[in-house]
C-alpha cells in the first residue's frame, strides 16, 4: 500500500476480552476505532500501541474507572473521511452533515448499509460472544487516490481536492474457536 493509505480497525463490544487474534488483527492498522462497551482500561492502553485510538464509552463503561470519562459519541476525520462515532445507534447525532461514515456498536450484530450516501457500519462484537452472533470485527482502507476495487462495499467520498475511497476488507470477518486449537485464529469471510 501506498502511504496515502490508511488503515482503520473498527471494534466494538470487547467486554475486557481483547482476542489475540483480534490484537493481531489490528496490528496492521493506524488507526483503531473502538466503539464501546471496552469495560477494561487497559485494553485500550494496549490497542493504542498499535495506532491512533478513536474510542467511546459503551451502557456497560459507565462505571469502570478511565473509560467511564470517554466521550458518548466523537465526530473526527482521518484521511479526509469524516466519521461520528457511538456506541448506541439510537445515539446517532440528527444532524450528520459533513459525515461520510457512522460507526457504532451495542447490538452485537454486524451491518453494514448505506443510508443518504453514508456508511453505517456497526463491527459487531469481537470480544465475548453473546446473543448468539459471530465475533467480528471490521477493516476500512481509506486511499487517497482512486485504486481497483477489492470485493467489498466501496463508498466515495469528495473532499475539496481528491476523491477518497473506503474498502471494507474485512466486512464479516468472523473468529470462531480463538482459544482453541492452539490460538490459531480461522477466518471466514461473508459471501
Amino acid at each position: 500500500m501506498n502511504e496515502d493509505t490508511i488503515r482503520i480497525a473498527v471494534l466494538s463490544d470487547t467486554h475486557g476480552l481483547l482476542r489475540r487474534c483480534v490484537v493481531r488483527a489490528v496490528q496492521d492498522c493506524s488507526v483503531i476505532l473502538h466503539a464501546g462497551d471496552i469495560i477494561h482500561e487497559s485494553d485500550l492502553d494496549e490497542l493504542a500501541v498499535y495506532g491512533s485510538l478513536y474510542a467511546v464509552r459503551g451502557n456497560n463503561d459507565i462505571w469502570m474507572s478511565g473509560v467511564c470519562d470517554l466521550a458518548g459519541s466523537l465526530r473526527f476525520t482521518i484521511g479526509g473521511v469524516t466519521f461520528f462515532m457511538t456506541h448506541d445507534r439510537r445515539d446517532v447525532a440528527r444532524d450528520l452533515t459533513g459525515v461520510d461514515a457512522v460507526i457504532f456498536g451495542h447490538s452485537h450484530r454486524y451491518s453494514e448499509e448505506r443510508i443518504d450516501g453514508r456508511l453505517w457500519l456497526n463491527p459487531g462484537s469481537c470480544g465475548r460472544a453473546r446473543f448468539g452472533s459471530d465475533v467480528t470485527m471490521a477493516k476500512i482502507v481509506v486511499r487517497g487516490e482512486k485504486s481497483a476495487a477489492w470485493n467489498g462495499s466501496t463508498l466515495r467520498t469528495r473532499t475539496t481536492e481528491e476523491r477518497r475511497e473506503i474498502l471494507i476488507l474485512c466486512a464479516g470477518m468472523v473468529y470462531t474457536q480463538c482459544r482453541k486449537r492452539g490460538n490459531r485464529c480461522p477466518v471466514r469471510h461473508r459471501p
